[in-house]
């Protein structure tokens, strides 16, 4: 356990194999962290880091992702979701590929889940305490992306994709009192996102939600000025930055297993280069102190 270093994890759909892989090496050299945060498939890739199970994120993700229960356009015509959530959420982590609760409760970590506030559009985050034993339920919302995926009404709050209001949550974990932060991205260095063309179908799909349609307009520039600070911040040392070296050929929907065990092994051999890099960094850190 590193004192005093967060953990942070960006989403990124199915392109979160590439944190599934860093995760694995973190796990297989029982590196861990006394603080964690995530959204979407970030977060959901950590509580398998968290409950130690080995490989568990990549059975989950790779061996079922051409499983039409999993991900299918069948899903989407049958119940309008494209991800099959009840089956992602309920049925392999209880039935097919059990989650390990208990080590997971058990363990020193604080685990953030950051999701959105439908009605305000700002981002809502879950602590252990908070969430207790709903983890799933607030999992489940932090990946339920918009249009793909219904809403989670969850104490008194209607909730989606913790990506959209606070897409690399590091401010919160500087909040939070963590300073000095490991962060996985899943994006390519340079990556900028573009502002959205469908704004139309946003106010259509979600008329109700004024705060959720302002936040998705403003995704992009969120972003792009998340990805400015952390830069800023690596400059100045408070941040170690993992992130995809060799262009991606994944996206947010990708279904092909060959093309997501490459990405989840990039993740994994990049864990491995920067792990000297990150020992120093860390002893640097504690040197200062």
């Amino acid at each position: 356990m590193l004192n005093q270093v967060g953990l942070v994890l960006e989403g990124g759909g199915m392109r979160g194999v590439y944190t599934a892989g860093v995760l694995e090496y973190f796990l297989e050299q029982k590196l861990f962290f006394p603080y964690v945060i995530g959204v979407s498939a970030g977060a959901c890739n950590a509580a398998s880091y968290l409950s130690k199970q080995k490989g568990r994120n990549k059975t989950v993700t790779i061996k079922y992702a051409s499983d039409p229960r999993y991900i299918s356009w069948r899903n989407y015509f049958k119940n309008r979701q494209f991800f099959g959530m009840d089956f992602i959420f309920d049925e392999i982590p209880n039935q097919h590929v059990p989650f390990h609760y208990d080590v997971f409760f058990n363990s020193p970590s604080e685990f953030v889940v950051g999701t959105t506030d439908c009605l305000t559009g700002e981002p809502v985050y879950y602590k252990k305490q908070q969430y207790g034993k709903d983890l799933l339920t607030v999992l489940r919302a932090s990946s339920s992306l918009p249009f793909i995926a219904p809403e989670i009404s969850y104490k008194d709050k209607i909730l989606l994709d913790g990506g959209i209001s606070d897409p690399i949550p590091i401010k919160k974990a500087q909040q939070d009192g963590f300073t000095k932060n490991i962060v996985i991205l899943t994006r390519n260095e340079g990556y900028e996102k573009k502002p959205s063309k469908f704004h139309f179908l946003v106010d259509r799909k979600y008329p109700e939600y004024s705060g959720l349609q302002q936040a998705l307009r403003n995704r992009y520039q969120t972003y792009n000025e998340t990805v400015a600070y952390l830069e800023n911040e690596e400059k100045a040392g408070n941040v170690f930055i993992i992130r995809p070296l060799k262009p991606l050929k994944v996206g947010r929907m990708e279904r092909n297993p060959q093309r997501l065990e490459e990405l989840y092994n990039q993740g994994y051999e990049d864990a491995g280069a920067s792990a000297s890099n990150i020992l120093n960094w860390i002893n640097t850190l504690e040197g200062a102190r």
